[in-house]
């Protein structure tokens, strides 16, 4: 056999279109998909999405959806910030405590526990969406856990 010998190309790469010799069994074993290198299969492999603001694609795994500073300033652009806002469910629980603890003294209501920081609301109803004054009571850890466990 002369050095030269070079099989002729069969097939196309699917990603930069270079013309290479596939045995027929591995074009049908892998559904024609056919790459003349490693880099093409890793290229093959990646997942990109488009850009939010300008459509440019960036890889889907950093979990970014703008590309770059600028795109993120214009996207931010139209958002107004703390106007609005959604009914944070933590800054409620504060504030109704914070009330509570100015209404009814800084102790334990059922066994005058004076350490008002660790206190906790408890609803009478247990109904959590029920925040009405008359509901709500301030208790300690220990009270709290006797009411709904014993």
């Amino acid at each position: 056999m002369p050095e030269s010998y070079q099989r002729k190309p069969n097939s196309k790469c699917i990603i930069c279109d270079t013309l290479v010799y596939r045995r027929p069994v591995e074009i049908e074993k892998h559904g024609g998909r056919i790459f003349c290198s490693l880099a093409c299969y890793g290229l093959s492999c990646r997942k990109e999405l488009p850009c939010l603001v300008c459509g440019k694609l960036i890889l889907s795994g950093s979990r970014k959806s703008l590309c770059s500073r600028e795109c993120s300033n214009k996207h931010r652009s139209g958002i107004r910030y703390k106007i609005n806002s959604p009914r944070d469910k933590a800054k409620l629980q504060k504030a109704l405590k914070n009330k509570l603890l100015e209404i009814r003294g800084k102790k334990c209501e059922r066994c005058d526990y004076e350490k008002h920081r660790i206190l906790q609301v408890h609803h009478k109803d247990r109904n959590r969406e029920n925040n009405d004054l008359t509901n709500l009571e301030l208790i300690c850890p220990n009270c709290h856990c006797e009411e709904h466990y014993n």
